[in-house]
């Protein structure tokens, strides 16, 4: 069997942050034995400095999209994102001496403590695009399966790893309608399965079949014998899951239940306490941060939105039963007057300060007050209407199962894709609400929080 070197997405996403780390501490190192700079120094008794500035480049380097791996092989993408992580974890770490070294009496050591920071990143992270993410780690897949879903199959594992390289496929149907026409993808008889492996060092087989009674039985002792030597061989349903972090309802079957062991956390008593208890705590500092922007809505809604300041609306909340959402109000008045209608990305309804509302997500504030009432959550599904959620469950399946939790103030789908305006862009969002309900958590939840924070500061509102 082939042997090749690649890395899957969890594993390159560790290796940049722990780099990362390693690169900055070296670098602190270096010029504290070297230069004239004491600022920072790693010793027995001031380790927990260290674990601090670990704790800022991990949270900020997620804020600031770091760890994006999208962005994280293009160099005009990462370097902004390099400058505004340092600026923060720096700036954090001289406001925060209680925990921190206090303010050295050579400012000039600040610049010392900056630039040594941002060297490292920038040297390290330019290795990264310029090596290891490269053709010569990508990892090399061969998919056997139906030629239906190929074109979808290849554009998600596309978009959710750029070093997933899918260099072929072969029918596994008895019956071959005719090739696949789509670029990219080359089409291998199944008797070049060997062949494949071998001259393209793949590094992994990729089953896409809907039915599995639909794979020739010389497929099927090729694929048995592989599995007997150690060769890699998955099910693209949970590939698919795993890269993309979102559930493939849609090719989902009969054998649903298989794909849905929802995760205990949705019947764990103690999670449910302390989340509600979070919830609770975020709202009422939502509450109160909100009441100050009071002022400037109230002054923006006389001029530029003419019309009622808060917005009620029916929504669909847990195990199907409606609630009235509040919202400051964004578009003008009497925007449905002819019905409910999609909003869409650039909604010509919206108002200029709605926009920046939007944009802002300050329009969102008042749904707090949903939150301390227990119709919604901080983190979940995001509520939907009445009229809509019965047009797309006759369309998409599985949808009304997002019901099962509390909806959200924020969530899995909110942080990924932006808008949804159309029954597609819902069932791609229904797939990573799946995804939060299946593998919910706290480190999940942190991980949305983080994100919603970084959609905030990148003005990514809808």
């Amino acid at each position: 069997m082939p042997v090749d070197i690649h890395f899957n997405i969890s594993e390159r996403k560790i290796l940049l942050r722990i780099i990362d780390i390693l690169s900055v501490l070296g670098m602190l190192c270096l010029i504290s034995n070297y230069f004239s700079f004491d600022y920072f120094t790693i010793t027995k008794e001031n380790w927990s400095w260290v674990l601090v500035l670990i704790i800022y480049l991990s949270v900020f380097g997620t804020v600031f999209e770091l760890y994006d791996l999208q962005k994280a092989s293009r160099t005009e993408k990462t370097l902004p994102n390099i400058i505004l992580t340092t600026s923060t974890v720096v700036l954090f770490y001289l406001f925060t001496p209680y925990f921190t070294p206090f303010l050295p009496s050579n400012r000039l050591q600040v610049v010392y403590f900056y630039l040594a920071i941002l060297f490292a990143l920038i040297a390290w992270r330019l290795v990264y695009i310029n090596f290891i993410s490269k053709p010569r780690f990508f990892k090399k897949v061969l998919i056997v399966g139906e030629t239906s879903n190929i074109e979808t199959i290849v554009e998600a594992f596309k978009k959710a790893d750029p070093n997933y390289k899918i260099i072929g496929f072969i029918n596994c149907e008895e019956r071959q309608v005719s090739s696949i026409k789509y670029k990219g993808v080359t089409e291998y008889p199944p008797e070049d399965l060997h062949r494949i492996i071998q001259e393209e060092k793949v590094s992994e087989i990729v089953v896409a079949t809907y039915n599995a009674e639909a794979i020739t039985s010389d497929i099927y002792n090729e694929l048995i014998t592989l599995l007997e030597h150690g060769f890699p061989i998955k099910e693209y349903t949970q590939v698919y899951e795993d890269m993309t972090h979102r559930v493939p309802v849609q090719f989902v079957g009969k054998d649903f239940y298989k794909y849905f062991p929802f995760s205990r956390s949705n019947k764990n008593k103690f999670y449910l306490f302390i989340h509600r208890i979070l919830d609770m705590l975020i709202a009422l500092m939502g509450t109160l941060v909100g009441c100050c922007f009071i002022p400037l809505i109230l002054l923006g809604n006389v001029l530029a939105n003419r019309g009622p300041l808060f917005y009620r609306q029916e929504r669909v909340g847990k195990n199907g039963e409606t609630f009235k959402i509040i919202k400051f109000r964004t578009m003008v008045k009497d925007a449905e007057k002819n019905g409910a209608v999609w909003a869409t990305k650039n909604d010509t309804r919206v108002t200029l300060f709605g926009r920046f509302l939007r944009n802002t997500r300050i329009d969102e504030f008042p749904q707090f007050i949903n939150i301390l009432k227990g119709d919604m959550s901080v983190i979940g599904p995001r509520p939907e209407r009445p009229q809509f959620i019965k047009e797309l469950a006759e369309v998409i399946p599985f949808y009304e199962t997002r019901h099962i939790i509390k909806p959200g103030l924020t969530g899995w789908a909110q942080v990924k894709v932006r808008y949804g305006a159309s029954v597609q862009d819902s069932l791609v969002k229904l797939q990573y609400d799946l995804y939060y309900i299946k593998h919910r958590s706290f480190m999940l939840d942190a991980n949305v929080l983080l994100k919603t924070l970084s959609a905030v500061i990148f003005f990514r509102g809808q």
